[in-house]
């Protein structure tokens, strides 16, 4: 009886709304729901790169315990509504944003003044209600990531007096699951399918999360395809110097090795000491003719020659 694996489904489109959507892939084989679904979700929430602010330097502002004379919140509290704040950065280098206003007003992520490299999710998002006729300037750098990082790993090297580091959350996902269930392929009533579901932060589409995550699962397996085979390039010495090319391209009688020696190299097809160094010791001591005392021998013929025998 001819045996085969069936092949899944594309993903289907259960459910869009927002930044909400629920996918399924149908005819996955006996046990594989699982496999792929627990796959996709660790990826979409740990590999999937996004922007967040990395550090702020407010005016007039040392730490981040700090309150500020007219501001109803404090320092700390305007950090926590800048992480709350959505951005989707194109490319790679950081940006920098600013704000500066004159109170008394309530100000939003939509006052924001930021590159044409950053657009902002959730402009509605509140940031500081300025009760004084005072002035508030700000800046802040984004940058792109993956996952969660400290701000001790983000601030390798010191920063500048007034600039406070944040931890930084750079996934653009906020929720993802995944459920398996039975479903009928044929006569068989054991298949899986697979329902994912996702939720981003508005940067990017739950489709576009879905699918890069594939793509990321692809690429890593194309990398681990085969098995590392070690090229001739690799077994043979350096030949970076002339000297050393010219004493592999020697012929093995022109060594001067016993004539025992060389015949038994030459019987075995070695006629160059380029193919010699390619042989261990152990595999010239399998030769016909050749025994320890021929090993040594022509180690100290190539060793003369600045080459040597591949390691065992």
């Amino acid at each position: 009886m001819e045996y085969h694996i069936t092949l899944p489904s594309k993903p289907r489109v259960v459910s869009e709304e927002g930044v909400q959507g629920i996918y399924e892939i149908d005819s996955l084989y006996p046990g594989y729901g699982h496999t792929l679904g627990n796959s996709l979700r660790r990826i979409i929430l740990s590999s999937l790169s996004g922007a967040a602010i990395t550090s702020v330097k407010i005016e007039d502002v040392s730490h981040e315990f700090a309150t500020i004379e007219g501001v109803r919140e404090s320092v700390m509290e305007i950090l926590l509504n800048l992480k709350r704040v959505h951005f989707a950065l194109q490319g790679d280098e950081p940006q920098t944003i600013r704000l500066s206003v004159k109170g008394p007003k309530a100000i939003t992520a939509a006052d924001l003044s930021v590159p044409s490299q950053v657009t902002i999710a959730n402009p509605d998002q509140h940031i500081l209600d300025i009760a004084g006729k005072i002035s508030f300037e700000l800046e802040a750098t984004i940058e792109r990531g993956l996952g969660y990082v400290p701000r001790e790993v983000l601030t390798k090297e010191k920063v500048d007096i007034g600039t406070i580091a944040l931890d930084a959350t750079f996934t653009p996902i906020r929720r993802a699951n995944y459920e398996v269930e039975n479903m009928r392929v044929g006569d068989r009533t054991d298949f899986n399918r697979l329902r994912v579901l996702i939720e981003t932060n508005g940067t990017i589409s739950p489709r576009e999360a879905l699918e890069q995550s594939i793509n990321v699962m692809i690429q890593q397996l194309k990398a681990v395809v085969g098995f590392q085979e070690e090229s001739e390039e690799m077994s043979t010495p350096s030949t970076d110097s002339a000297e050393e090319k010219d004493a592999l391209k020697m012929k093995v009688e022109d060594m001067g090795l016993a004539a025992r020696t060389t015949t038994a190299l030459t019987d075995a097809g070695i006629k160059t000491v380029a193919g010699l160094v390619k042989k261990t010791a152990a595999a010239l001591k399998d030769l016909d003719g050749v025994g320890d005392k021929a090993v040594e021998e022509i180690e100290a013929a190539l060793s003369g020659l600045g080459v040597e025998l591949k390691a065992e």
